[in-house]
């Protein structure tokens, strides 16, 4: 049986506005290039920045929680059908008809339960990768226009391993799209307790 995963392949969160360029893969770097030979253009790693940002760290890691706790039921259902199989590999032979086509059924009927759960679990971790990823990457896009407007930058596109053999590592924004994401949208911060009062002086 196949464990329970969070997905990290990322979709494209939305389109972004006039200053952040988006277009099909293969021709980004090569269409604003020839439309604007002047341009200047960035890059940033786009899973680098939405796993990295406070913000990512604390949505992504509590998607990660409700996998780890789903994996947890998801072995227990496992254990309770192994438990069956291995009760009618075992007594098969001894049982009465009835008997064993009861256990044959409650073997279906833990199978279908425990597939059924995985699909459904496994499509709720997916749509809670995808809420948040269309959230953080929504408040991004302000980022995103903070620091081409500031460093000049004409289009910011998304880092493509299979398209870009090589990227000078100056044009690569993804630690600059982190640290301002942290400043504009900072993550609250546990309460620390608080510090004991100085003992007074006789």
């Amino acid at each position: 049986m196949s464990r329970l995963t969070l997905p990290i392949l990322l979709a494209m969160f939305l389109l972004p506005p006039a200053g952040v360029a988006q277009a099909p893969a293969d021709s980004q770097a090569a269409a604003a290039a020839s439309a604007f030979p002047n341009a200047k253009i960035a890059w940033i790693q786009l899973d680098q920045v939405l796993f990295t940002c406070d913000e990512g760290q604390a949505k992504f890691g509590e998607i990660q929680t409700f996998v780890d706790e789903k994996n947890k039921e998801n072995d227990r259902l496992r254990a309770e059908l192994e438990k069956l199989r291995n009760q009618r590999q075992v007594q098969g032979a001894k049982l009465t008809d009835d008997a064993l086509a009861d256990l044959d059924a409650q073997i279906e009927d833990k199978q279908t339960t425990l597939e059924r759960f995985q699909q459904d679990t496994q499509k709720e971790i997916e749509s809670r990768r995808l809420r948040v990823t269309t959230y953080i990457g929504k408040r991004m896009q302000a980022v995103l226009e903070k620091i081409a407007k500031e460093k000049g930058i004409n289009a910011i596109l998304f880092f493509n391993s299979s398209r870009d053999a090589w990227i000078d590592g100056s044009l690569n924004l993804s630690d600059d799209v982190v640290k301002y994401y942290n400043q504009i949208y900072p993550v609250a911060a546990a309460k620390a307790p608080a510090a004991a009062a100085p003992a007074k002086k006789q």
